[in-house]
């Protein structure tokens, strides 16, 4: 992924026949496994794509397919690769296109009979019926550990530090803001972008200088993050994955993307002959069980017993459908 003027597109999800159909999808059903790649413009230990990985080798492991990939490949060696796995034979293939959106359709286009699911900033297009989207909308959990994180800061000054402000960040940031805002509305926010999807030193810097201007929670969307909270002692609030196992004293919470329910229902449409273009996103939501809440661990009993009441009250509306969190991709800004 990479900066570039896709980033004034908008992305929502679209109530279309082809999702109905997708809605409708039960489980990955006992079939032969399918070959599938996954290709990765950044190591597979970064946050957003070890999801996409580990779902991968969870599938692998009970049968459904056989999993193969390449990381750090270059936005401008993209396609050359998409068309090597699809050449290869390989059924399904997903990654993130939101630097090369328009070369990763021309592939598609040119391979009718493979499934692709891939990353993206863009919807669907029906005239490109094997192309299908999802993002990360975990904007749910995200709203979630921003009442947690309104509830622990003394200062009432958060610092937020991301990669891009493209739509995939911008609404887990607005999301964690709004959270954070019903716990405290007077809380004040920093808000930087680094420019890079893979940089812990520079997301380091800049979580410092946040920190220097009086932040004592930091909404860590970056690695590199939570290291320079742990080295001031301050708090930090995780996204994407769990990392408090490595930062015990400093990560409070996280909201985890589970991409198990996105990536088992292409294989279940794969398996089925039933693979269409559409938009997956909805897969990421809670009521999917595309999002959760990390457990508190070792800040069990640490956290103010009124957030942790807003946190359930919230939880169980969003699963009901009771309370739905905004989803705005537009860019924050710090206040």
């Amino acid at each position: 992924m990479t900066n570039t003027t896709y980033f004034n597109r908008r992305f929502f999800l679209a109530t279309t026949a082809a999702t109905s159909l997708l809605l409708g999808a039960g489980s990955v059903a006992a079939a032969e496994p399918i070959k599938v790649a996954g290709i990765y413009t950044v190591p597979v230990e970064q946050q957003w794509v070890s999801r996409i990985h580990k779902a991968a080798l969870t599938a692998q492991e009970r049968g459904d397919l056989e999993y193969t990939f390449s990381e750090n490949v270059s936005n401008t060696d993209y396609a050359r690769v998409m068309r090597e796995y699809a050449e290869a034979g390989n059924t399904l293939i997903i990654g993130e296109v939101f630097g090369a959106e328009q070369e990763a359709r021309e592939v598609a286009a040119d391979y009718p009979s493979v499934a692709f699911l891939m990353g993206s900033s863009f919807k669907e297009d029906a005239a490109l019926p094997n192309f299908a989207v999802f993002d990360n909308y975990i904007q749910d959990a995200s709203y979630l550990s921003g009442i947690i994180a309104g509830s622990m800061t003394s200062s009432g000054k958060i610092g937020m530090v991301g990669g891009f402000p493209i739509p995939e960040v911008n609404r887990l940031m607005h999301a964690f803001m709004a959270g954070a805002l019903e716990m405290n509305p007077d809380i004040q926010f920093q808000v930087s972008f680094i420019g890079s999807w893979f940089d812990p030193p520079k997301a380091k810097e800049t979580a410092f200088a946040m920190i220097e201007n009086g932040a004592d929670v930091l909404y860590a969307e970056r690695f590199g993050v939570s290291d320079a909270a742990k080295e001031k002692g301050i708090l930090a609030i995780g996204n994407v994955i769990d990392t408090q196992a490595d930062y015990p004293d400093t990560v409070v919470a996280s909201a985890i993307w589970n991409f198990e329910p996105t990536l088992d229902t292409a294989i279940a449409a794969v398996q089925g002959d039933s693979f269409v273009a559409a938009d997956y996103g909805v897969y990421s939501f809670m009521s999917q069980g595309g999002t959760e809440l990390a457990p508190l661990g070792t800040f069990e009993g640490k956290i103010p017993a009124a957030a942790l009441e807003l946190v359930a009250k919230r939880e169980a509306e969003i699963k009901s459908g009771a309370f739905s969190v905004t989803i705005n991709d537009e860019e924050p800004s710090s206040s």
